[in-house]
Parts: C-alpha cells; structure tokens; sequence
C-alpha cells in the first residue's frame, strides 16, 4: 500500500503537485505545508520580456539583504493566472503563491524578498490583482530599445518552434493575427501571447497602467541599456528604491540569457520599426519626465 494512501486528503494532493513542481512550476510541497510561515515579496519585476529581467534578477539577489527561496524558478506567474499553459494560478489564491517565497524568520531583521515575471507588465490585468493582494508591494520595470526587443522576441519565438513567418511578415501581420483575442479581451490567448512582438514594445500604456493603480513612488522604470552599460551604477539606485544598503557592489555582474539574433536583420526591418515606435517613444519619454537613447 503507498504510503500517500494513509495521507489525509489536503496531503495527498500536496504530494501529487509536488512531484512535478519543477516541470510545471507546482508550488512546492515543503512551502504549501508551510504557506503561512512564508514571506509575500518586498518587490516585483513585472517586465518586460527579453529585456534583462533575468539578468536584473540575478543582480538582485545577489544582495545580502535581498533572499529567494531555494529551487523556485525565477517566473512564478501568479497574477497573470499561468501563462498559457492551460492552468490558473491566480485562481490557486494566496497559499499556493507564499509556498514560493522563504519563510519570514529568514528575512529578519532586514532581508526582503521579491520575484519577477515579465508578462506582469504586458497583461493589463495584473495591477489590480498585485494591488488588492500586495498594497505596498514596489514594482520594477525594465524596458530596452523597442526595435531590438521585438526582433529578441521574434527570434526567442522562433526557437521555441512557435513561428513560422519570416520576420517582416510576421511584423507586419502582428495585427490580424492578435486582433480577434485583443477584441475578446483573452489575455491568454497564444496568438496574443507569442505574436505580440510590437504590441509588447509599446511601452507607455502598460507603464500608466502602474501609475495609475501605484503612483510613480512605487514603480522604478529603468532602460536595460543603461543596466548592462553600468550594472553597479544602476543597482545602486535600485537598492536605494528597496531600501536595502544601497553601496553593496554585486560581486557577478555577468548577463544572463540575453536574446541573441539568429540572423542579419534587413535594413527595410529596422527602419518599419523605428518609424513605427517612434511616436510611441516620445509619449513614453514625456510620461516619464525623461528620455533613453534609443
């Protein structure tokens, strides 16, 4: 007889969840057991993807004062419900999303801790999901020139064996292809998800969207061009934002899983984007109060 058989009911699900935690990011048993224990986080990367988040992240961590839990993978996707991976996490409530953090005697008397999950940004429905369960949490954009990340998406998608277009048809049909699930407002669409290779890059809409539900006290924006160029520079303004030491240098300052080209882009490609993001950036940098040199 398996010993999960005597387990009450509440066990022996936990059990089953957690033999497959690292495949489908199942909160683990340890932490569901522990949930109440556990720390909610100090502070959020909510984006945006292929812009440095994990390298951002890493940085982070790195901190003395700032600690993640052991073996949770860096995307916990709770506020935006799983992906699409045909799953709802935000549904699974508070216990399930505490089971990834430490527990709070780890954090004493002055550690935090925090997560980062890039589709936060581009989902419009997770400011108020993060707001009526985490009020004081502080949120951490990371934004890169907009041309360079839609075609770092293109390619990741592609690698992925999630596109089949050619990458100025698929630029230029992003429209048709997302309009239908834009229109349902299904934010989990695929299409939405994979194909938003523009829509991703327009970054002023998803910013305000923080604002408005944080003000801007709480949300740091910062260009990953200006992260990679001087990571301690740049850290310590963000350790400052935390509140944790802010003239700790990270000993690593390696980028991790940044998005490579596969290919020469055509000049015809570089030069649609840029005129089709430029106004968009200038709203961007006027809602801001500032500019980034792209």
């Amino acid at each position: 007889m398996p010993i999960s058989s005597i387990l009450p009911e509440p066990l022996r699900v936990a059990l089953r969840d957690s033999t497959a935690a690292r495949r489908r990011n199942a909160a683990p048993l340890a932490g569901r057991l522990t949930w109440r224990l556990r720390a909610l986080p100090a502070f959020i990367i909510i984006g945006g993807q292929k812009c440095g988040t994990s390298s951002l992240f890493n940085y982070l961590c790195q901190h003395p004062q700032i600690l993640r839990k052991a073996g949770v993978k860096k995307e916990i996707h709770y506020f935006d419900g799983g992906f699409d991976q045909g799953i709802d996490n935000f549904a699974k409530g508070e216990a399930w999303y505490r089971a990834h953090f430490p527990m709070r005697s780890e954090l004493r008397p002055n550690r935090i801790t925090g997560e980062a999950t890039p589709l936060y940004l581009f989902d419009p429905r997770v400011p108020a999901r993060i707001a009526s369960q985490l009020p004081d949490v502080k949120l951490i954009a990371l934004l890169r020139n907009p041309v360079e990340r839609s075609v770092s998406q293109y390619f990741h998608e592609k690698r992925k064996g999630r596109e089949d277009l050619p990458l100025e048809e698929a630029l230029r049909r992003e429209e048709a292809r997302i309009g239908r699930a834009l229109q349902a407002k299904d934010y989990d669409d695929p299409d939405l998800i994979h194909h938003s290779y523009k829509l991703r890059s327009l970054y002023k809409e998803q910013i305000e969207r923080y604002l408005t539900v944080f003000g801007r006290e709480r949300v740091h924006v910062l260009a990953s061009e200006e992260m990679f160029a001087d990571p301690q520079a740049v850290l310590r303004g963000l350790f400052a934002f935390l509140g944790v030491d802010p003239e700790y240098r990270i000993p690593n300052v390696e980028a991790r899983n940044v998005g490579t080209r596969d290919s020469k882009i055509p000049p015809a490609v570089t030069e649609y984007l840029a005129e089709y993001f430029r106004p968009h950036n200038r709203a961007l940098f006027e809602l801001l109060g500032r500019g980034f040199d792209w």
